[in-house]
């Protein structure tokens, strides 16, 4: 069940630990994707918070958010960039988005599979997509208050095969957010430091969000495969050549044999 874009925006834009994981999580994405220059960026769920470093950079950068957590505006102070979509119908044609990133959108949606059918279809060939989903062994997952204590929570593994079942090969595999989720001011001050010691240490376990990134696959046939298929119609070789049917009262002979 996705949650509202109300508490969202109060989590991400509203607390210093919110604004604590937008800071982590872009770091992560900008470690991932250094340069998106003249490409196509969409953010799915609630990605928002972390599409800003590409603003300046790609060519176009939307927001599509579900209906059924609602949208705001984004970004603040300049033209609308965000839109409200149906999970599996996005305004989009077939193979026109270079980059994707999903956000508070898979393990809250109602139809997973679906999503990724959809994912996968306005992705340009080659595209890539990052998803950020909670960390099923980290703290985040256990409590809920914060957006990443929602939802089915997931491991790498579990991640990786859902992602190969839908046509997608993960590349590149992160995690963040490596302190309890508190509120409290001196967690909130060790939390920079934290981050940089979680991922010197790939202390992934302990991590509250975990980030792949994963590449559309698109499969082509094999180039036997297509001379194999066109020889399947030799089995037609066999039958003869229709023959013309002999003339009334001539029998044992035919058109062909008249002079």
């Amino acid at each position: 069940m996705y949650l509202d874009v109300v508490d969202l925006k109060a989590f991400y834009y509203r607390t210093r630990l919110g604004r604590g994981a937008q800071s982590a999580l872009q770091r992560c994405l900008r470690d991932m994707w250094p340069n998106v220059s003249g490409q196509i960026v969409v953010g799915y769920g609630f990605a928002a918070p972390f599409l800003r470093p590409f603003l300046s950079e790609a060519d176009r950068v939307m927001s599509f958010m579900p209906a059924p957590q609602g949208v705001m505006p984004w970004p603040p102070g300049l033209p609308n960039l965000s839109a409200l979509v149906q999970e599996t119908h996005w305004p989009a044609q077939a193979g026109s988005i270079d980059r994707i990133v999903v956000a508070h959108g898979l393990e809250t949606c109602e139809r997973p599979a679906a999503l990724m059918e959809e994912i996968w279809r306005v992705l340009a060939p080659g595209g890539r997509v990052i998803f950020i989903v909670p960390n099923r062994t980290g703290m985040w997952a256990q409590r809920d208050v914060t957006p990443f204590g929602h939802g089915r929570p997931y491991s790498f593994g579990q991640l990786d095969a859902q992602l190969r079942t839908h046509r997608f090969e993960p590349k590149q595999r992160e995690a963040a957010l490596y302190l309890p989720p508190s509120h409290s001011r001196g967690m909130l001050k060790v939390q920079r430091a934290a981050e940089r010691v979680g991922l010197r240490l790939r202390a992934h376990r302990l991590a509250g969000a975990l980030v792949v990134e994963a590449v559309k696959q698109v499969h082509v046939l094999p180039r036997g495969h297509r001379r194999d298929a066109r020889t399947t119609i030799s089995i037609l070789s066999g039958l003869g050549v229709p023959q013309p049917k002999p003339e009334p009262g001539r029998a044992g002979r035919t058109v062909a044999d008249s002079p």
